[in-house]
């Protein structure tokens, strides 16, 4: 595996892809879609994002993200966790 992460805004658009309930219809938790959005318009933890910082951001999606499960959330919350 390589020690290159991959863009936050890459990061948010697998976690669209894979948040999705048992009907395969999308299920981001209506808390974490704000800072979801915004990772949407990051590339790295350094970034910012208006006056936040992308550290702030990916700690308050991680926090409000706790209803996602599964093998994919696990994977990319350890990925975003990784970063911090």
């Amino acid at each position: 595996m390589s020690n290159q992460t991959r863009p936050l805004s890459v990061i948010a658009a697998d976690i669209r892809k894979t948040w999705v309930n048992k009907k395969g219809d999308p299920s981001v938790n209506y808390a974490a879609v704000p800072y979801l959005e915004a990772m949407e318009m990051l590339n790295h933890i350094t970034d910012n994002y208006f006056a936040d910082d992308a550290d702030s951001i990916v700690r308050y999606f991680l926090s409000n993200a706790t209803s996602w499960r599964g093998p994919d959330a696990r994977r990319v919350k350890a990925e975003l966790k990784a970063m911090l």
